[in-house]
């Protein structure tokens, strides 16, 4: 079943288009990998999934809703995690999660015991009531992946999540996010860190440009690309090379003059 539908979709700013058509079908339980260079679109995409975006043209359907006439309906079944968000940080992570389990309509009884739960597992119990504007960039992005998830959500979408975190919390959502599937969820994840979208996604959707430039899982692009690893695929197809090899002996030239 497509829980996400896309049909082409277009974005512009300033009469500039930073998408060009994109068409697309989800199914539901995948883990699929959305790449590019930065200002491909990517964030344009996610922003537009989640409702964040109205102003676009083509068509989004997202779990059977609208995205233009349904936003609400679709902003209680997702999830969303951005690189950086606006935290009201003078709130404690405990009154932080509070407020955000009541938006999702949560009772007050799960949103204490989730709340106190899941911010054990990502070591933050004992500043569970500092208040969190003296809180570093990786703490701030733990309690954006719970808020994110607190209300077991339908759909995840992730928008360079692993910002800022240490190497046990990248592991642990990489973890977190095998056991969501598992359990059903579909996760559209976009990130720039290659090694993980390789290993975590069932499908990899490269854009570039505002457009879709490869779709298939991992061994399909390795054969279309003729490359080993999901970077020099990227790379292949995005970008060249031979010209990133250039720049970088140009930089080391120039550090050494």
């Amino acid at each position: 079943m497509s829980i996400i539908q896309l049909s082409g979709l277009k974005k512009q700013y300033s009469g500039n288009y930073v998408l060009k058509g994109i068409t697309l079908n989800i199914q539901a339980g995948q883990i699929v990998g959305y790449i590019g260079p930065n200002g491909a679109g990517k964030s344009t995409t996610i922003k537009i999934l989640t409702g964040i975006i109205s102003d676009f043209e083509g068509d989004a359907i997202v779990l059977g809703f609208d995205v233009r006439k349904n936003p609400v309906e679709i902003k209680q079944k997702i999830g969303y995690i951005p690189e950086q968000a606006a935290l009201y940080e003078l709130l404690t992570p405990v009154e932080y999660l509070r407020f955000v389990g009541k938006l999702y309509q949560l009772e007050d009884r799960a949103i204490e015991k989730k709340s106190w739960e899941l911010l054990r597992l990502f070591e933050l119990a004992d500043k569970a009531n500092t208040r969190m504007n003296s809180y570093s960039k990786g703490m701030k992005q733990k309690v954006l992946l719970i808020s994110g998830l607190i209300h077991n959500p339908e759909i995840i979408f992730l928008d360079e999540p692993l910002s800022g975190l240490d190497a046990n919390a990248v592991i642990l959502v990489k973890e977190i996010l095998a056991q969501l599937k598992q359990n059903g969820k579909t996760i559209f994840y976009s990130s720039h860190i290659m090694d993980v979208v390789e290993k975590i996604s069932d499908r990899i959707i490269i854009i570039n440009k505002g457009e879709i430039i490869a779709d298939g899982d991992f061994e399909t692009l390795k054969v279309k690309a003729d490359q080993g690893s999901l970077e020099n695929i990227f790379t292949s197809l995005t970008g060249d090379i031979g010209q990133h090899q250039n720049t970088a002996g140009k930089f080391i030239d120039i550090l050494n003059s």
